[in-house]
């Protein structure tokens, strides 16, 4: 099946999410539409997510904001619905994660407003066309994420450390990589950091804090990005009475279409 919904649309995809008949990672799926990452908070914290989403773009470029109790993102999937539509949720009460299910209409409250974020997977066929290995994909796993000692912005409550994922590959072909992801500003754009993970506060690439460990080859340095998994890491650190957000790498698949949000130097070229 997998091998099928590469080639599968947005609508595809969530439909087979709602009917349970696909439960795993996304990368490498829906080819060319923008994934993305959920966030569900109550009302009384959706301005504190909102503010903490503009001052940290890197990590949660906003893509869309539902109406309080609408599960539905009317702007980037009409008709589809936020509480079936995706593989797996995260259910955090007070900071700790309580359940990941398939299926999110029992927690569901009139007063919750749901954020879509922009998703690094997207650009990663834009990585490969250009002869860039992304290592996940070859592995046919989930792409490695790891909490860093970098501070995000803090907005209201909200407060936390920066979540990364970790693309390794030649030195030679970075620069080629800052290039491309520059253009997906609503992909958190070009890497943050490449090269000693202990500068960044991570001492074992092997042991990721979400995902899976993939090898890194002989020549070859890790690549950082910023990750829309960076919330979850702030619900454990500021304690929200309720969050919901997808399984890490268990993402929405919009009806965007990756060409539709690239940045204005793509049309100069």
């Amino acid at each position: 099946m997998l091998a099928q919904l590469t080639s599968a649309t947005g609508k595809e995809v969530r439909q087979l999410c709602r009917e349970q008949q696909w439960t795993g990672p996304t990368p490498g799926l829906a080819l060319g539409y923008v994934q993305a990452n959920l966030v569900i908070v109550p009302q009384s914290w959706a301005f504190d997510f909102l503010l903490f989403c503009q001052r940290n773009p890197r990590a949660c470029p906003l893509l869309e904001v539902t109406d309080p109790g609408s599960p539905e993102p009317r702007s980037c999937a009409p008709g589809a619905d936020l509480r079936t539509d995706l593989p797996r949720y995260c259910i955090y009460e007070h900071g700790q994660l309580i359940a990941e299910p398939t299926d999110i209409r029992d927690y569901w409250r009139d007063d919750l407003v749901a954020f879509l974020l922009g998703c690094s997977f997207s650009f990663e066929r834009a990585l490969v066309r250009a002869g860039i290995p992304v290592r996940h994909l070859e592995c046919g796993c989930n792409v490695p994420m790891y909490r860093t000692k970098i501070a995000c912005q803090p907005a209201g409550r909200l407060h936390g450390p920066l979540v990364v994922s970790m693309r390794p590959m030649k030195p030679q072909q970075v620069l080629q990589a800052v290039r491309i992801c520059e253009l997906y500003s609503f992909a958190h754009g070009p890497p943050v950091h490449f090269g000693d993970p202990e500068g960044i506060g991570i001492r074992d690439l092997g042991k990721p804090d979400y995902g899976d460990a993939v090898p890194i080859y002989p020549g070859e340095v890790p690549v950082f990005w910023a990750c829309g998994v960076t919330p979850q890491a702030v619900v454990t650190e500021s304690r929200p009475e309720l969050v919901i957000t997808h399984k890490p790498g268990h993402m929405f698949v919009t009806d965007l279409q990756e060409g539709d949000l690239l940045s204005w130097r793509e049309v100069a070229r």
